[in-house]
């Protein structure tokens, strides 16, 4: 029989993933129980308070790793300073999995089409991770190595996210097509957030794609055009083109890579419309 602990504490939490890195992290349960692996032991981290919650740190949001979609819906600071991230969490199939899916098992399951990863990248956050030794803070960016694959060691919890607050004028975007248009897996995301600067020009531009590879992916050729451009200044084709150059979409079973290419860019014209 499988063993399921449910530490009451971060600290206990920790000793017990020390102890047992082969066992199974559950949080919501959302991805896990889809599938659930053969494991010798659950660690169910869901309702620890240590986890939970979004709160101001300095020129950051801090958001707990067993932060809920739903509580990220009804996060006054998420709604007024990260509405990309809420979009997102509105977009993650229905309430009762918005009730129980969090950001923290969305970012350590990995999965190219997760949701919030387009966004965590283009808003530039960091994760923080901790075991029972030491803590430690890695980029986003760096923290996706592969397909499912991510930085975490064996003996460390994803603890939180922190995002900088943007600076005033920033505008986010974020945009997910699937195959209908609710609770559907995404063939094709977009999350995107620039400033521009008294003159019009682009002074801050980032565009992250997912379902696109095998993890999500900045559009750094993109956004190198962009920097100091005027927003429309970049014809839809030389934005497909740069897209190109920065990812070659992959073919599955949802979608096809031309599909995929021809929507991307369709998507990333529309956030520079909005400019």
């Amino acid at each position: 029989m499988t063993a399921w602990v449910r530490p009451r504490t971060l600290v206990e939490a920790l000793a017990l993933r020390r102890a047992h890195p082969d066992w199974t992290l559950l949080a919501g349960g959302t991805d896990v129980m889809v599938r659930p692996p053969e494991t010798p032991g659950v660690i169910d981290v869901f309702d620890l308070p240590e986890l939970r919650g979004v709160s101001a740190d300095g020129d950051a949001l801090r958001i707990g790793a067993a932060t809920t979609c739903t509580d990220l819906l009804e996060s006054a600071a998420v709604e007024h300073e990260l509405p990309a991230l809420r979009a997102a969490a509105a977009e993650v199939g229905a309430w009762q999995i918005q009730n129980r899916g969090t950001l923290g098992g969305n970012v350590g399951t990995s999965s190219p089409a997760g949701d919030f990863l387009p966004v965590l990248l283009a808003l530039d956050a960091v994760v923080e991770l901790r075991s029972a030794s030491a803590a430690r803070e890695v980029p986003y960016a760096a923290f996706c190595t592969g397909y499912r694959r991510t930085a975490l060691g064996p003996d460390e919890l994803i603890v939180a996210l922190r995002l900088p607050r943007p600076a005033p004028g920033t505008r986010q975007f974020w945009r997910k097509v699937g195959t209908r248009r609710a609770q559907a897996i995404s063939k094709v995301m977009v999350a995107a957030a620039a400033r521009t600067d008294e003159g019009g020009r682009l002074a801050h531009v980032r565009i992250a794609l997912g379902s696109m590879a095998d993890r999500p992916v900045r559009a750094r050729r993109l956004e190198e055009a962009l920097q100091g451009a005027r927003p429309a200044a970049l014809a839809r084709e030389r934005v497909a083109a740069l897209l190109d150059a920065d990812v070659a979409p992959i073919d599955d079973v949802r979608s096809t890579a031309a599909y995929r290419r021809a929507v991307a860019a369709s998507l990333v014209a529309r956030f520079l419309s909005t400019l």
